[in-house]
């Protein structure tokens, strides 16, 4: 599958050329931004699961035969990768209080009310009790067993992998409203797993399960709309279901909604806005967020400047292995401007962006300048580090 194009990069003016870098070191600008990576959150750890007695035939929803279907451009890439789970299953919603309406067949006390039992034993890895629980819940109508087992056969937890099974499952539940169903589904439409791609479809579904405030649908029909695939452009729009994301504490939805403001995008121009948002993303683990807020931070754009703090939110991203962070960190230890300066460490990572892909000509003249010593002792630094780092991922 193609990648679809990269979004966002309008959001966000280009990055200063190497020659401006030449011109004024001291300057830290903020690099281009990409796309925000796909928010649902992650499936639970898969430890060894606990042998169980092998279970009777489950119930089984009957598969609709899809219709044809006039082939379509593959799916934005930011929210639907190739290969991971089509969407993690996420817990059910705390129930409401007690009423005196009695719950009618096609809406049985839920998963929830019940104490989680499924929910419960698919967090600990016993696939199989999961399994069994949400299948005996499902053949009583709920529609949060039918999404736990359309998500248990869409990662193949427990029971062999089957992507039609899932899509079933997850298609009566969403008839029945369970938004993480409806999410689920528009995922596989995007993907055309278990079923025809239908990128139409699943974005019609986004914006259902979006309006019942799943928080992954409304950052990913934003991404639609900051595109204009399948939705018309509509940045105003995008900011709006932005909002609703990063208020739900989605970190990039926070980065992306700060990329907005930044720029007046969608949004009245704010850069205090645009700064408070990056430092919430930024704590929320976003590592994008975490760079740009340190230059928010030495550059003092929409914050009182503090080189100092600038200065640790570098180290701590360069340490992740971002790039652009260690580049920034780079420069920062050959100026002495919010750490003291240190020539070897400065070239310790100017070395190590550079095997990321950021150049800076600036730091190649800086270290044609220092002392042999301090040079060789950076670059030996360097390879040590390289060789023990994990994948930047």
């Amino acid at each position: 599958m193609k990648l679809a194009k990269v979004l966002i990069l309008s959001l966000i003016g280009a990055a200063i050329s190497a020659s401006a870098a030449a011109q004024a070191p001291m300057q830290i600008s903020p690099p281009v931004a990409r796309p925000p990576a796909n928010i649902p959150s992650k499936p639970a750890q898969k430890p060894k699961a606990a042998k169980r007695p092998a279970l009777k035939k489950s119930i089984e929803p009957a598969l609709a035969s899809p219709a044809k279907r006039i082939p379509a451009p593959s799916a934005p890439t930011a929210f639907a990768p190739d290969h991971p789970p089509i969407a993690p299953f996420a817990a059910p919603d705390k129930p409401a209080a007690p009423s005196n309406t009695k719950t009618t067949a096609l809406q049985p006390a839920t998963m929830a009310e019940q104490g989680d039992v499924a929910y419960g034993a698919y967090q600990r890895g016993y696939y199989l009790e999961a399994f069994k629980e949400a299948t005996r819940r499902a053949g009583e109508g709920d529609p949060v067993a039918m999404t736990l087992l359309g998500d248990l056969y869409s990662n193949g937890y427990g029971i062999p992998k089957d992507d039609k099974k899932a899509l079933a499952w997850f298609s009566l539940a969403a008839d029945r409203g369970d938004k993480q169903a409806i999410f689920s589904l528009a995922m596989a439409r995007f993907a055309g797993r278990g079923g025809a791609q239908d990128l139409a479809e699943a974005a019609a579904l986004l914006d259902k399960a979006a309006k019942l405030g799943h928080v992954a649908a409304a950052y990913n029909l934003a991404l639609l709309h900051l595109e204009g695939q399948q939705v018309r452009q509509d940045v105003a729009r995008a900011a709006e279901l932005l909002r609703i994301a990063a208020d739900a504490g989605s970190p990039e939805a926070q980065y992306a909604l700060a990329t907005l403001y930044k720029d007046g995008n969608g949004v009245p121009k704010d850069p205090a806005a645009a700064a408070k948002l990056l430092s919430t993303a930024a704590r929320g683990g976003n590592i994008a967020a975490e760079v740009e807020y340190a230059i928010a931070l030495f550059n003092g754009t929409g914050i009182a400047k503090d080189e100092n703090a600038a200065a640790a939110l570098f180290r701590k991203a360069a340490q992740k292995g971002n790039a652009v962070a260690q580049n920034r960190l780079a420069r920062i230890l050959a100026t002495g401007r919010g750490t003291p300066a240190d020539p070897s460490a400065a070239v310790k990572w100017h070395t190590i962006a550079k095997a990321g892909g950021t150049t800076d000509v600036w730091l190649e003249e800086y270290m044609r300048k220092i002392k042999d010593a301090e040079r060789i002792s950076g670059e030996n630094a360097a390879r040590l580090w390289l060789a023990h780092a994990k994948p930047n991922t």
